[in-house]
């Protein structure tokens, strides 16, 4: 499947941002039948990456992951309750409770993402014999993550990284949700726009980088994190 340029979508309209994504959620969940699943974090790209599938089969039809490093916010965690329940979705949640024990959580931002966040999502995706993950990566969210591709090969476990919104900008996000009424956690209305943990996130600018209000040593070590099999 040929994929378009950051070149060729930098003046798409928000309907043509949204037909490729699409198309390429239905190739990849269509080709990956039952070997497949979708990261969910509770944040506005990932709950948009499940609408597109919702509006591609009618509802979410693969198993929904989503990594509970149990410092999230409540908002989120009632959120996806809420969603979870309302949309019927397949959520698993995972936990690394060995690691909870032992660590000081945000000490270490490197250790502390890799053993609270990568290490389960690698083993859940060993454990079930998946050979592809859906992810709500975007071009323009955060520097290690520009030159992403729409699918990239992962090893360990070998697996596929499928990324389907690495097209849509921040603004296409927000006119997507307000086109479909998409459901969305109440932490947005507070002034954040990127949600992580509570040790690592706070209120960002309005006018700064998306993710201001992220640990920005954690920002700084991304591509590391990345290469560990972060996002």
């Amino acid at each position: 499947m040929n994929h378009p340029s950051q070149e060729t979508t930098k003046n798409w309209s928000l309907e043509q941002r949204e037909a490729e994504s699409r198309k390429i959620i239905k190739e990849a969940i269509e080709k990956h039948q039952g070997k497949i699943a979708t990261a969910w974090s509770g944040g506005k790209d990932s709950t948009t990456v499940l609408h597109l599938i919702k509006q591609e089969f009618g509802k979410v039809i693969i198993p929904v992951v989503f990594i509970d490093t149990s410092v999230k916010f409540p908002e989120i965690y009632a959120f996806r309750d809420k969603l979870a329940k309302e949309w019927n979705l397949n959520l698993i949640i995972i936990k690394n409770e060995n690691a909870l024990k032992e660590i000081e959580i945000a000490k270490d931002k490197k250790e502390c993402c890799y053993l609270l966040k990568t290490l389960p999502l690698r083993q859940i995706i060993e454990k079930n014999g998946w050979q592809a993950l859906i992810t709500a990566v975007r071009w323009d969210e955060q520097e290690a993550r520009k030159n992403e591709v729409y699918i990239s090969p992962r090893e360990n476990p070998p697996h596929l990284r499928i990324h389907p919104i690495l097209h849509f900008r921040e603004i296409d996000i927000w006119s997507y949700i307000k086109k479909y009424n998409v459901p969305y956690c109440e932490l947005y209305h507070k002034g954040y726009r990127s949600l992580g943990c509570i040790p690592c996130t706070q209120l960002g600018s309005a006018e700064g980088p998306e993710r201001s209000g992220r640990d920005q040593s954690k920002e700084e070590i991304m591509q590391r994190l990345r290469d560990l099999g972060y996002f």
